[in-house]
């Protein structure tokens, strides 16, 4: 049972100083700075490496972190301090510079402004305070409530972009920022990456999968025509990076390989023999974890080696057009499964992961008899998202970024915390609560 207290939340309204920290690769956070700067803020930047310098042009407002990580905490309390900063801006909430941070934040009751890849991708960015993911104030909010906030919506739906192509940016950027952290970090001896492999080995993956983007269309084009047209009733399993912090701190599984031996295992078990099982990669899967060496071993040591396939990246809408049901760990890309009324089944923490949404059938019976959504929940469900933290628009391609910039600001400089606003209340902003299980 869950008992709340109300705390105060902010300092008193003042001058705001933005102390931004690790963002997505490329532009998107110095310009963010500067539309700050010009609704009369401060901002400054902490960087961590050679990659974070290169796209934050301001000398004035850089500040390099060169010591070791144990120093974090003294070094961001002396900034906190000595800057009088109020907001604390990130991308991801996991990385060990950013969960310090976060902590930190709430102790003294600072505004915390999480970005991250879209809920409702790829039309849109999510913009959140606190936390993200399994760390979401909507981990905390009932179907009920959001339905209750829709009657007094604080803002209109955003729009989606006309024309989606932002995927080479992401990776071109990816590639150039770890480039210039492997050729230029000198400076920042003591940086250690948030990932396992280093800085080396992941420029050596972005280059690669710039160069094989041409083949592996081919590839998937091959592959998708040989599921649609083969005339098979199929099941998708929606599959995620490994490395990705929604995987890494809200699942039930230490790696990848765990979850394809479950699923290709109660899929032999429960499935109709007729019945197929589509693996779909993550869209930036770069070959840093054997998903098809994996999947076929255990494909063929289940026995339903001709019934299983892997399609490497690519667009999810017409592979599920034709799915019987889907199957992921916390992959946003569950919501499309849901878009379209197909029965899902999450294993991780996920901000959809609500009972009038999602199955949660042992999962041999998931595949033979799958229970189906609410739809109408459904939609109030993603209603809800788009009024209050997605933000159309992207962090790489120029258009994407020019209409997110345009929105962003007004909602960062806002005093209630995007749910809250929507909720005309601020009960249910995590700052505002103390929540005790």
């Amino acid at each position: 049972m869950t008992t709340t207290s109300v705390v105060a939340l902010h300092p008193p309204l003042g001058k705001r100083v933005f102390l931004f920290l690790q963002g997505p690769h490329g532009p998107f956070f110095y310009k963010l700075g500067q539309r700050l700067i010009a609704a009369g803020a401060d901002v400054l930047r902490v960087g961590f490496n050679m990659g974070d310098r290169i796209f934050w042009p301001a000398r004035h407002s850089y500040i390099p972190f060169r010591a070791p990580q144990d120093q974090w905490q003294e070094v961001l309390c002396g900034l906190i301090d000595g800057k009088a900063v109020t907001d604390i801006v990130l991308y991801g909430d996991a990385r060990w510079m950013h969960a310090e941070a976060i902590a930190e934040a709430r102790r003294r009751r600072l505004r915390v402004h999480v970005f991250e890849e879209g809920y409702l991708r790829p039309y849109w960015v999510n913009y959140e305070r606190d936390g993200s993911n399994g760390h979401s104030a909507l981990m905390r909010m009932s179907l009920a409530e959001m339905r209750a906030a829709q009657a007094h919506p604080a803002r209109d739906a955003p729009i989606p972009p006309c024309h989606w192509g932002d995927m080479r940016q992401h990776v071109f950027y990816g590639a150039l920022y770890h480039g210039f952290v492997m050729a230029l970090n000198r400076s920042y001896r003591h940086f250690r990456p948030h990932r396992a492999l280093n800085v080396a080995q992941e420029f050596r993956l972005y280059v690669r999968r710039l160069f094989l983007m041409p083949f592996q269309s081919l590839e998937r084009r091959i592959t998708t025509f040989h599921v649609q047209r083969g005339g098979f009733p199929y099941h998708v399993a929606l599959l995620q990076l490994e490395h990705d912090s929604a995987f890494q701190h809200h699942a039930p599984f230490d790696t990848m390989a765990a979850f394809l031996d479950c699923v290709i295992s109660q899929f032999a078990a429960g499935a109709p023999a007729h019945h197929h099982l589509v693996f779909k990669a993550h869209p930036l899967e770069d070959g840093r974890a054997p998903l098809r060496r994996d999947i076929r071993r255990l494909a063929r040591d289940y026995g339903i080696g001709k019934r299983v396939h892997y399609l490497r990246g690519g667009k999810l809408a017409r592979l599920l057009d034709q799915a019987r049901s889907a199957v992921t760990v916390n992959s946003t890309s569950g919501q499309q499964a849901l878009w379209r009324g197909i029965p899902l089944r999450p294993f991780g923490d996920a901000i959809y992961n609500k009972p009038e949404l999602v199955s949660d059938q042992p999962l041999a019976e998931f595949f033979a008899d799958p229970v189906r959504p609410d739809h109408a929940a459904y939609r109030d469900f993603r209603a809800f998202l788009l009024q209050t933290s997605q933000i159309a628009g992207s962090f790489y391609a120029s258009r994407g970024r020019q209409q997110l910039l345009r929105h962003v600001v007004d909602l960062m400089l806002a005093e209630h915390h995007p749910y809250a606003a929507q909720a005309g209340s601020s009960a249910t902003d995590p700052q505002q609560i103390n929540l005790v299980r």
